[in-house]
């Protein structure tokens, strides 16, 4: 028997959203990006437009007393040449923070990108409704977080009673940047990234500001987080400007200097860390750049190899190494002048050990299990008695 709703549609506006810098109007929907359109207009780097436009970390928030919840969406499926499929995203659906409820989008827009040939083409197609029902009766607040590494249109919002606003949460905003590894590759769900479980730990609001390839310490990305209202920051530096063979040493230490610099701008007392990258051996003494392991597509799975010279260090370029050093270093200075300015070695997230337990499945990404340790260890060390992001040191 077909349970009848009588439908109250809700739009879908920032008043609901949580996670997004700008919401962008267009001929089907409202699209979330993660960058603001200012920053949009200065990205000239295609893989960066993409995984902005992902959203991670963003999710509908409202309050109901609503028993089913309908979202219509037109997701982008990505297929990559020669590499097998992607698990479709996925959307969580929490009641007062505990999951109720998850679905996912089978059909929508194509992109289709050939990293052989270095080309991506789109292709249309349909809107498609997500179903959320057996919620509880009672006033409650109910998110719904979208997949976060597979763009979204939004189209519509129905609920069979009405909508509003979520109470205010009271908890501290953190906006944290960082490469794929905070954008939640490889992680199965939206809520089981890394930042997204520690932020849940350490009962905090995530702005993810995590772009898959695209933590390159660009001017705009500051600017964007120094306007962005926030009570903690951080930054994770490193993996994104080594595997893009994208700077010398020389140029790295301003780069840094400077996208810190404008952080404090903004934000010129908040607890601002620092991060330095994650284990990755095939990285920690070898340049990039990074290449696709075409030999691992073609056995069906997909991996990274670095292509640099190990031997062109000493003539400044850049490895995971150096870059830990050099953060360190950098940090240690700016801090007798910034006492909310702080350090966390990557290592202290997932060093040398745990790659031997496990392993990064394509030898860049962490996996689900590596995602829920990475958060775990961040939010004892940031979150937890002393930490820099301590309840005692705001």
């Amino acid at each position: 028997m077909t349970t009848q709703h009588d439908w109250t549609t809700t739009p879908i506006s920032a008043d609901i959203l949580r996670g997004a810098l700008d919401l962008e109007q267009t001929g089907r929907g409202v699209l979330p990006h993660r960058l603001p359109s200012q920053a949009r207009r200065q990205i000239t780097d295609g893989q960066l437009a993409m995984a902005e436009s992902q959203p991670s970390g963003v999710r509908l928030a409202f309050r109901t007393r609503a028993t089913a919840v309908e979202l219509d969406v037109v997701a982008t499926k990505r297929v990559y040449v020669g590499a097998p499929r992607r698990p479709d995203g996925v959307y969580e659906l929490l009641v007062d923070g505990r999951l109720a409820g998850r679905a996912s989008a089978s059909d929508g827009d194509t992109l289709t990108i050939d990293m052989s040939a270095g080309t991506a083409q789109t292709g249309p197609g349909p809107i498609e409704t997500l179903r959320f029902t057996g919620l509880p009766g009672d006033e409650k607040d109910v998110e719904i977080w979208l997949p976060h590494d597979e763009t979204t249109l939004l189209v519509a919002l129905r609920t069979d009673a009405p909508v509003g606003s979520p109470r205010p949460s009271g908890r501290p905003v953190w906006l944290h940047h960082g490469s794929s590894i905070s954008h939640g590759s490889n992680a199965s769900t939206p809520t089981g990234t890394w930042p997204a479980l520690a932020a849940a730990s350490g009962g905090a609001e995530l702005v993810n500001m995590g772009f898959g390839g695209g933590a390159l310490l660009d001017p705009f990305t500051a600017r964007a987080m120094r306007d962005t209202p926030a009570d903690l920051l951080s930054v994770k530096i490193g993996i994104n400007i080594v595997n893009a063979d994208l700077m010398r040493l020389r140029a790295f230490g301003p780069a840094v200097h400077g996208f810190l610099d404008t952080l404090r701008d903004g934000h010129p007392t908040a607890p601002l860390l620092v991060i330095s990258p994650i284990c990755c051996p095939i990285h920690e003494n070898t340049p990039g750049p990074l290449a696709p392991d075409f030999t691992a597509m073609s056995e069906g799975r997909v991996g990274f190899t670095a292509t640099g010279d190990p031997a062109e260090v000493a003539a400044g370029k850049l490895t995971l190494t150096v870059i830990r050093d050099e953060l360190a270093r950098i940090v240690g200075e700016r801090a007798a002048t910034d006492p909310h300015l702080h350090h966390l070695d990557g290592l202290d997230l997932y060093g040398a050990d745990d790659h031997a337990e496990l392993p990064l499945p394509d030898d860049l990404h962490p996996d689900p299990a590596t995602h829920r340790r990475i958060a775990e260890r961040f939010a004892r060390h940031a979150f937890g008695r002393g930490g820099p992001f301590a309840p005692q040191e705001r």
